[in-house]
């Protein structure tokens, strides 16, 4: 008997990228989304975003040098302000480096395990966000309060002798002009608001990562998520024991890191009590599209199949007639 030939493109009919799972639905197998492969396009989709973003970091500069709103102190008020001046425990350069640097070196740190791009794009632009937009807030709220720190009076009057307009009652200051300036920043807290803004968003992402919520009741997990809020309320309070800022300030900047954390994390995450709280939304959105591809693909590549099969059967089947015909089966 003939042996029916099939062609060898046939092998060719497979579809590498779909398998069906046990409920029946077509899953794409994804393999590594690299910088070297997916980051060119990423950065080119989200190009306006990273404008604006050194926009926003441009107008904080700005806002910094700005100068705040001169209240009004009479000599009663000094009580409340007259705190000695102190080093600040947690330096004004070390405020980015625990809000933005730390945060940026866990998601490398996950970027190298999982090979994600996707992840460690839209977290890396989330927390400059967060920090950024809580950084124009602050210093715009700053310098319209200029609420005096509780060291004011030795800014203002540096050797202790005290000096008051005689029809006004306010302070006639004499201390240095840099450091006058910055002692009318007290509302709100600066170093909180920034910690709380990139320190919220880690712990966010880190409970996604690590599925905090997932109601297995594994409080190792929680742990891993309160450590970086522990952090930032640390630096919030040593702004109080450096006489920096009053409670208040502290409270409202923590607040406004907090919310603004929510917000930019909400934006480029799920919450991290959801089933997809692991990934970025564009991650999901990848997957969709790649599924639509893959399907249109196979669809096609059946149809094409289909007819190489057919062909090959009229060929067999006429072959065969014709060995019959000639004697030779």
């Amino acid at each position: 008997m003939a042996t029916i030939a099939t062609p060898l493109h046939l092998h060719e009919c497979q579809f590498d990228h779909i398998e069906v799972s046990q409920d029946g639905r077509r899953e794409v197998q994804l393999g590594p989304h690299t910088i070297q492969t997916h980051g060119v396009r990423l950065a080119r989709n989200h190009l306006h975003d990273w404008v604006v973003l050194i926009l926003l970091a441009a107008v904080v500069i700005a806002l910094h040098f700005a100068p705040p709103f001169s209240r009004f102190v009479g000599k009663d008020m000094m009580t409340y302000v007259s705190y000695p001046v102190k080093q600040s425990t947690v330096p004004a350069w070390g405020v980015p480096i625990i809000s933005i640097v730390c945060p940026v070196i866990i998601f490398l740190s996950v970027y190298i395990a999982r090979r994600d791009v996707y992840d460690l794009h839209h977290a890396t632009l989330g927390v400059l966000y967060s920090v950024l937009i809580t950084a124009v807030v602050t210093t715009v709220v700053k310098n319209a309060v200029g609420r005096p720190r509780p060291d004011f009076f030795w800014r203002c009057f540096p050797d202790g002798k005290q000096l008051y307009d005689q029809v006004t009652g306010d302070v006639i200051c004499h201390g240095e002009k840099s450091f006058l300036k910055d002692g009318r920043k007290s509302f709100p807290s600066g170093h909180t608001s920034w910690s709380f803004a990139g320190l919220v968003f880690l712990s966010l992402y880190l409970s996604g990562k690590i599925k905090v919520f997932d109601r297995q009741g594994h409080v190792a997990k929680l742990c891993i998520m309160i450590l970086p809020l522990l952090i930032a309320s640390l630096v919030g309070i040593s702004r109080i024991d450096d006489y920096r800022h009053h409670w208040e300030d502290v409270f409202a900047g923590g607040l406004l890191g907090f919310i603004m954390a929510m917000l930019c994390y909400l934006h480029f995450f799920p919450p991290p009590y959801h089933h997809q709280g692991w990934g970025p939304y564009a991650y999901f959105h990848m997957l969709e599209e790649l599924q639509v591809a893959n399907s249109h693909n196979a669809e096609s590549q059946q149809s094409v199949c289909g007819h190489h099969v057919e062909l090959s059967r009229q060929h067999n089947s006429r072959t065969s007639r014709n060995d019959l015909e000639a004697g030779r089966v």
